[in-house]
């Protein structure tokens, strides 16, 4: 997939769990887990924003995109 989910990286900055995290922004660990492991096909806004409010970040300090070689 083109687009990555730096989530560990803002995590340890913040020296934040992904439980605690999760709690935070009321989601389920399993739904932040499969964000944070890049198998999510989608995001909400919402989710988006409470997760830069409590990770103090912007969209594009979660998000990269990496372009993907085709053969």
């Amino acid at each position: 997939m083109a687009i990555t989910v730096k989530l560990d990286d803002l995590l340890h900055d913040n020296r934040m769990t992904l439980t605690e995290l999760a709690e935070r922004v009321d989601i389920t660990l399993a739904n932040l887990s499969i964000l944070k492991t890049g198998k999510a096909k989608a995001m909400r806004f919402t989710t988006l924003e409470a997760i830069c409010r409590e990770l103090k970040c912007q969209p594009g300090d979660l998000l990269r995109y990496e372009p993907v070689e085709e053969d």
